[in-house]
């Protein structure tokens, strides 16, 4: 924290002196009051009353100008810290390997960067304030002693009582706000399925269902919040009643001495007088105890991402000049977890200009080598060396330049067709993107979209249809002109013409790269070099489709199951069969 705020040292020691001067101006006002009673019962001059006016009024001024230039300059130095902690800890979740999130959820993430440093800014605000009011009751408390040590006393032993009732009042209402958020967490989480899966409840004909389970969690959450507030609403209430009894002593006790002539009527008054002004911080430094805490754990969960040590490390950071694309994977192991081996003393070699398919059921390790050549994650064992250099040695960031990867579900970012495309190159023009974009079926699937290159995809790309998207996904490779391709095949059925653009968008690819495909259609295992098939981390089978398919092992097994239906002369057969 110390770091975050040192670049703020002045405007805190400027906040400290005007925290002084506030104190001081606001302990000063009681004073002056009971001064001027003690003056009134003398009968004193218009001048000397005029003077007394002018000191209050001048108090007044002094406190409002000291405390406006002190929340003026708390919330500006407060504002840079939160914003460079979100700062660093949004670069430091951007830079985190995938193993990362595969730990944290997104979500925790999110709140990390965004709420949690608010609340830390909170904290500090609040504690400026508390801080001021402990300072004024310091002084006060000095003046009272110095006064009247015997009424001072009477009003320390009401402390004790007035914070143990604070504290165990703040544990009660601790629990129901904690009751309170978690019945709200349910409203939000009901709300966000509900939104999500709009779709397949409307196909499914289940509004009525779907409200019955938010109504469930609105109505708990009605209640619990509506208790939440009977239990607040008794807190200060009750603490202010403390504080009334404690009142009526010092008035009763007062008044004696006053009468006996131990003291004067202005210290009396000055002892009534700055009871509030003496409660009030101790109730809040009680009160908002656990509002501190919490704020402090923020900071605690925002130090944690941002300190948190990446999985991927680098031994060096060597430039990487263009690459060939040839990939060697020599005895690689690999777990996700100490319960999850993946890969077993695994070798793989993949020439440049190759194109590889990797085929295996799921959970054979396909994925994975396609993560551990884009250096998403740290191998415990082994080498997987590029163009004859060891991975771990390459500066990432011109490393990744030259990887083009397509996700199986590809993720479009809000904004129009054109910016998605120009993503990893935004200085290409929309000339380029066009002549591009017309090598693929001719250009034939823009005309799909309502404003060719300029049409809004949407939120994460909902308004375009799958195949839309892995044609958006592919062009922006084809734009970004990668050295190594890896592609996860989309699973999902599209039409006939939309596939055969999309199989014309990876033969471009593919004719300039050397690439890596975790296939998924038959066209596309048929026209790779190399079928690599895997089973738990392992080669059993390697060879071209025809060759495979003489052998009649593994990978026949998997063409009748997974890629037989897809071929011409199934199909064919089918409709024959069909007539």
């Amino acid at each position: 924290m110390a770091r975050y705020f040192k670049p703020q040292l002045r405007r805190l020691v400027a906040t400290v002196l005007f925290l002084l001067i506030i104190s001081g101006s606001s302990a000063a006002l009681p004073l002056l009051l009971a001064y001027g009673v003690d003056l009134i019962q003398g009968q004193p001059s218009p001048v000397v009353m005029m003077g007394l006016a002018g000191a209050l009024f001048a108090s007044g001024v002094i406190t409002w100008l000291a405390n406006w230039a002190r929340r003026r300059l708390t919330a500006r130095a407060v504002g840079d810290v939160v914003m460079t902690l979100r700062t660093d800890a949004f670069q430091a979740a951007v830079h985190h390997d995938l193993s990362f999130y595969d730990k944290y959820a997104s979500g925790r993430v999110a709140s990390r960067i965004a709420s949690d440093t608010q609340d830390f800014g909170d904290v500090i605000v609040l504690l400026t304030d508390v801080s001021a009011q402990l300072l004024q009751a310091l002084i006060l408390a000095i003046a009272l002693i110095r006064l009247e040590w015997r009424l001072f006393l009477i009003l320390a032993l009401f402390l004790p009582l007035l914070f143990l009732a604070a504290s165990s009042m703040r544990g009660w209402a601790r629990r129901v706000t904690l009751s309170g958020m978690q019945a709200l967490a349910n409203v939000n989480a009901a709300i966000k399925e509900t939104i999500s899966g709009i779709a397949i409840a409307k196909n499914f004909r289940q509004e009525e269902s779907i409200y019955r389970d938010f109504h469930a969690a609105n109505w708990q959450s009605y209640h619990v919040n509506v208790r939440r507030g009977f239990v607040l609403s008794l807190v200060f209430p009750t603490l202010n009643g403390l504080g009334g009894i404690a009142t009526a002593v010092l008035v009763y006790v007062g008044g004696l001495t006053v009468e006996q002539g131990l003291v004067t009527a202005g210290t009396w008054y000055l002892f009534l007088e700055s009871l509030n002004r003496f409660w009030f911080p101790v109730l809040n430094l009680s009160a908002f105890a656990a509002q501190v805490q919490a704020g402090l754990a923020a900071a605690e969960r925002v130090f944690a991402l941002i300190e948190a040590r990446p999985a991927v490390v680098q031994i060096a950071h060597h430039p990487v000049p263009p690459l060939r694309g040839d990939i060697r994977m020599e005895r690689v192991w690999f777990r996700y977890s100490e319960k999850e081996q993946v890969l077993t003393d695994f070798s793989l070699h993949i020439q440049p200009g190759e194109t590889v398919a990797l085929v295996g059921h799921t959970g054979a390790g396909k994925t994975t080598i396609a993560r551990l050549i884009a250096r998403f994650y740290e191998f415990q064992k082994g080498r997987i060396l590029i163009d004859g250099r060891d991975i771990r040695t390459l500066d990432l960031q011109s490393y990744r330049r030259q990887l083009g990867i397509v996700s199986q579900m590809p993720f479009l970012f809000s904004g129009t067709v054109l910016d998605n495309i120009r993503y990893a190159r935004p200085d290409v023009t929309e000339e380029e993107v066009l002549r591009l974009a017309h090598r693929i079926g001719d250009g034939e699937w823009l005309e799909t979209f309502p404003h060719g290159l300029h049409t809004d995809v949407g939120e994460r790309g909902n308004r375009l249809s799958m195949g839309q998207r892995q044609l958006v996904a592919l062009l922006r490779v084809l734009v970004q002109q990668p050295a190594i391709f890896i592609l996860d095949e989309a699973t999902a059925s599209i039409d006939p013409f939309t596939e055969w653009q999309i199989q014309q968008a990876l033969n471009l690819i593919m004719s300039e790269t050397t690439s890596i495909i975790i296939a998924h259609r038959l066209s596309t295992v048929q026209a790779a070099d190399r079928i690599i098939v895997l089973e738990r981390g392992r080669i059993i089978e390697e060879g071209t489709h025809d060759e495979l398919l003489q052998k009649g092992g593994y990978y026949a097994r998997l063409y009748t199951i997974y890629f037989r239906h897809q071929s011409l002369e199934y199909v064919e057969a089918a409709r024959t069969l069909a007539e």
